[in-house]
């Protein structure tokens, strides 16, 4: 099936045409024709699988029906999302998307100043995508006027919930038009997720193109344990190896990621940090050189498991392990997009046992387990009996980290199969197979862990 058949505007699939998109995703040939039916929505989908033009283009087509006046207007179309990067990365393609349709796109979000934001939305706006903290104080302040708005997009709902912005969420959708669209995208579909939908849609359809939790086959999982005070030698000695790798690298601290990235400098590695407490201008300027080769190493923290579009990206390291299993999930969607192969690595401590532990009852899977030579740890990881038994781990049960979440995080939830999640896009280089766990660069021995 083709875009032409799902009854896009003409100026809409000229667009598509010149940038390549000739064949819709799983998740657009589900999304586009209830979307352009007028149902309420839910839809299911991980990063990578082409969301974003499954709801902009419904999006973009209805408003493409009626001209817009001149001069000042209000919102008829608002997205919500998670972060700032998510916010420019959604804009970006819906300009692209409507290049030939006059439809006005304004972003919003925190970070950056508020005169340019309001001058944007005096200017008039026709697509309104805005975080939901920033849009709360530009309707506080009356700078944002939502009583035109007729379809609402959620993208990224579960992660919106993780950063604390349900009571935000449910303060602008009750000030939204009660007759309006509203389409809910989510990699899970949790409790709080689903009374959302119930609260604030009509009858949603619902659409689902990969499990709750579900991984790329295109991705090989490995971790090499060693103590945590030599993490930081064994990655620079990584990093040293894979000279011509491009990298993103995952810490746990805004201030730990600055502290990495500055190590990383003086060993000789280029790399720029990204995190919360970066002004935007420094946040565009970091996405800039790595995304333009300046800069080989991004490290970040989990503000930037979302929102980064790397068509390529080879890498991801997590220096530290995230607290919450489900991250790992979004982290590692860095790699393995559009069906290319891509590798995620771990560096792992004894006290983060438990939490490589959550991480495998996720992956329903077993992570490669390769000691690096000259990086043995001193204190061995302890993956408990049940592993000790089937692997011939260490037998001394589970310690350190009891991986306790933070307040705010929800709860797992049943652990899901691992399957091909549809992510071989428009642009797809082909469908890939599951990537081989790959050797021990550095040289060493291997063993298996199960959860």
């Amino acid at each position: 099936m083709t875009f032409e058949s799902l009854g896009l505007a003409p100026a809409l699939l000229r667009a598509l045409v010149e940038q390549n998109y000739l064949t819709p995703t799983p998740i657009q040939l589900q999304a586009i024709p209830l979307a352009m039916a007028g149902h309420d929505l839910l839809g299911g989908a991980q990063t990578g699988t082409g969301k974003t033009a499954a709801f902009g283009l419904p999006l973009l087509n209805r408003l493409s029906k009626t001209t817009p006046v001149n001069g000042f207007r209000r919102p008829r179309a608002l997205i919500l999302v998670p972060t700032r990067e998510l916010a420019v990365q959604v804009a970006d393609s819906l300009r692209g998307y409507g290049k030939h349709v006059r439809l006005n796109v304004t972003t919003i979000f925190g970070g950056a100043g508020m005169s340019p934001q309001v001058e944007a939305l005096r200017r008039g706006v026709d697509v309104l995508v805005a975080t939901p903290g920033r849009l709360i104080d530009h309707m506080e302040r009356g700078t944002a006027k939502l009583d035109e708005v007729q379809m609402l997009v959620l993208d990224e709902a579960d992660r919106m919930l993780d950063m604390g912005f349900l009571p935000a969420m449910k303060r602008i959708l009750a000030k939204l038009p009660k007759e309006r669209q509203t389409l809910l995208f989510s990699a899970t579909f949790e409790s709080q997720i689903k009374a959302l939908a119930l609260e604030f849609m009509r009858n949603p359809q619902q659409v689902q193109v990969a499990a709750n939790n579900t991984i790329a086959d295109t991705i090989a999982h490995k971790a090499h344990p060693v103590d945590n005070g030599r993490k930081r030698e064994l990655l620079v000695k990584i990093l040293s190896d894979r000279h011509t790798d491009q990298v993103l690298v995952f810490g746990r601290t805004k201030h730990g990621c600055n502290r990495l990235a500055e190590q990383l400098e003086e060993a000789g590695l280029k790399a720029v940090a990204i995190h919360g407490n970066k002004s935007q201008a420094q946040r565009q300027k970091a996405l800039r050189d790595f995304k333009t080769s300046k800069a080989r190493i991004l490290v970040a923290t989990d503000v930037a498991a979302r929102g980064l579009d790397i068509p390529s990206l080879p890498l991801v390291i997590n220096f530290d392990l995230p607290m919450v299993a489900e991250d790992y999930v979004h982290r590692i969607g860095r790699t393995g997009r559009n069906g290319m192969t891509g590798e995620a690595l771990s560096l792992v401590s004894a006290d983060e046992a438990q939490l490589l532990r959550q991480i495998q009852r996720i992956l329903k899977d077993d992570i490669q387990m390769v000691t690096v030579d000259g990086f043995e740890p001193l204190r061995p990881i302890r993956m408990g009996s049940d592993a000790a038994g089937a692997r011939g781990a260490n037998p001394r049960g589970p310690g350190g980290n009891n991986g306790a979440r933070k307040p705010g995080h929800r709860p797992h939830g049943k652990p899901a199969p691992r399957h091909a999640t549809g992510h071989a896009g428009p642009q797809s280089r082909g469908p890939g197979g599951r990537a081989a766990g790959g050797g021990n660069r550095g040289g060493g021995s291997r063993q298996g862990f199960s959860a």
